[in-house]
């Protein structure tokens, strides 16, 4: 992004809204836990979770982010402020602790490549404890709500940013489009496959993103194992990129991190095809590690990844190909394969 900006750029790239969690994930579980029993993980993590994990996507690569986020006032909260803000260099200007009320937890536990989560909270601060209207940004990332329209979406819409959207399970059962209040305004839209042939009534993901495309500039289809798809409905030019066969050890985060993966190449300009691989990649690289906001990569474990992966013997030459846009972005490697990341915690004490 260091080519593109200007000094009339806006003051940051992505601006996004939510809540923030604490996240604890609980790996290396051989089978899902049983009533009346103790099980013991072998790995276990904390970090932000929730919209943190999207937040954190979009800066380690390089993105300017801004979140405005209501924190807890305890020591999660102060955790997650210090890990996002001093740790990722997220923009928390928009955010504020509030007194009184306490952070949010999820407890997840991941076991034979899916996880179960256990969450508990209490309702979110009234919206008027965070600071009025959106920065000026070029890109915002929102999450859908049947039957909602979200005054900020229109906001930043308004101020010239590129709406990217995902959508969540509609617990109502209807699946209708026109509940989806926001979607006019949103350049990309980026549902699974079982969300984008809900909401359009057909039984296959390609012909849902199809049809989606009539309504979306851009729709991108996440496919799970096979990979996603994607519909430019301007220019109908559509592109498939097959998931990248990894170890899977947890799943947490990888829908936030594809989208951050296809934000980054959105902004930057790349090609439909180059931005799908490059966002399937990202998710790919996130589900080696535990943890949402913890796995998410940044242009080091990219780049480690093309250094390896062109070592190979194996590899498929077309596939390669397929990433060969990498070679004239990344930096050298500085790390060898595979990466390991630290385990963060809370409450390590400091040297003295």
């Amino acid at each position: 992004m260091g080519g593109l900006r200007t000094g009339g750029d806006p003051q940051c790239d992505v601006f996004l809204t939510g809540t923030v969690f604490l996240d604890i994930v609980f790996t290396g579980l051989d089978s899902a836990p049983v009533r009346g029993t103790e099980s013991w993980a072998r790995g276990m993590g904390q970090s932000p979770g929730g919209v943190a994990n999207m937040a954190t996507a979009l800066a380690r690569l390089g993105l300017r982010t801004s979140l405005a986020a209501a924190f807890g006032d305890d020591f999660y909260g102060d955790y997650c402020w210090d890990a996002l803000e001093q740790g990722e260099g997220i923009d928390l200007s928009r955010s504020r602790t509030v007194p009184g009320w306490h952070s949010p937890v999820t407890v997840s536990m991941a076991y034979e490549g899916e996880r179960t989560m256990i969450s508990h909270g209490h309702e979110a601060p009234p919206a008027d404890r965070l600071p009025a209207g959106t920065p000026r940004a070029r890109a915002a990332v929102a999450s859908l709500v049947p039957d909602r329209s979200e005054t900020w979406i229109a906001e930043a819409a308004g101020r010239g940013a590129r709406i990217f959207a995902d959508v969540g399970w509609d617990e109502t059962g209807r699946w209708d489009l026109a509940a989806l209040h926001d979607l006019g305004l949103c350049e990309a839209f980026l549902p699974n496959a079982q969300e984008a042939m809900r909401y359009t009534r057909t039984d296959c993901p390609r012909a849902a993103a199809r049809a989606l495309a009539d309504r979306v500039p851009v729709v991108v289809v996440t496919l799970g194992a096979e990979g996603a798809y994607a519909v430019d409905g301007a220019t109908g030019e559509t592109a498939e990129v097959p998931a990248i066969e990894v170890e899977a050890l947890d799943p947490t985060g990888a829908g936030d991190v594809f989208m951050a993966g296809f934000v980054m190449g959105t902004l930057a300009g790349w090609p439909l095809a180059d931005r799908l691989a490059f966002a399937g990649l990202t998710a790919a690289l996130s589900v080696q590690e535990f943890g949402g906001s913890l796995s998410a990569p940044g242009w080091s474990e990219v780049a480690t990844w093309w250094q390896y992966v062109r070592t190979c013997a194996d590899q498929d030459p077309e596939a390669l190909a397929r990433y060969g846009f990498l070679a004239r972005l990344l930096p050298a490697p500085d790390r060898p394969w595979p990466l390991r990341r630290a385990l963060p915690t809370i409450g390590f004490r400091r040297p003295a």
